[in-house]
């Protein structure tokens, strides 16, 4: 079965999150007619583990704003800041570290699964402003900091 409104809801919120800190390589896959234990994947890179951390805290508190509010069920890998994952039953979130997102590729071991489209907000008001180059460039002194 794919995935719920509520799985959508909340993985759309999260990416979006993920996205206001600068999260690279945003994908949303539906999982759901694959797996029991929940319908989707949402998976985000970020350059370093300080970064990694702001994304999954970032993702935490956008989620809890909700009207029907959401609490991850379980936390993995925050110590390291290499791979946090936070497991909302509906969707899990993947936050990697980008040589980890690279190494495990879990991208290509669920490439046959849909994905659930997801266009930052931020990007497309500034392409309808600015133009898409300074967003880039502001995205990568931010990403660096």
């Amino acid at each position: 079965m794919p995935a719920n409104e509520r799985a959508r809801e909340l993985a759309l919120a999260a990416a979006q999150a993920a996205a206001d800190k600068k999260a690279q390589d945003i994908v949303i896959l539906d999982v759901g007619d694959q797996l029991v234990i929940t319908d989707v994947f949402l998976l985000a890179s970020a350059p370093n583990e300080r970064q990694v951390l702001a994304i999954v805290d970032a993702i935490e508190e956008r989620l809890l704003e909700l009207p029907e509010k959401a609490k991850p069920v379980r936390r993995e890998g925050e110590r390291a800041g290499r791979w946090v994952l936070l497991d909302y039953v509906d969707i899990v979130v993947h936050v990697q570290h980008t040589e980890e997102r690279e190494f495990y590729a879990l991208d290509r071991l669920w490439k046959d699964v849909p994905t659930i489209p997801f266009v930052d907000r931020d990007l497309v008001a500034a392409e309808g402003g600015r133009g898409g180059a300074a967003t880039g460039a502001a995205g990568e002194a931010d990403a660096s900091a």
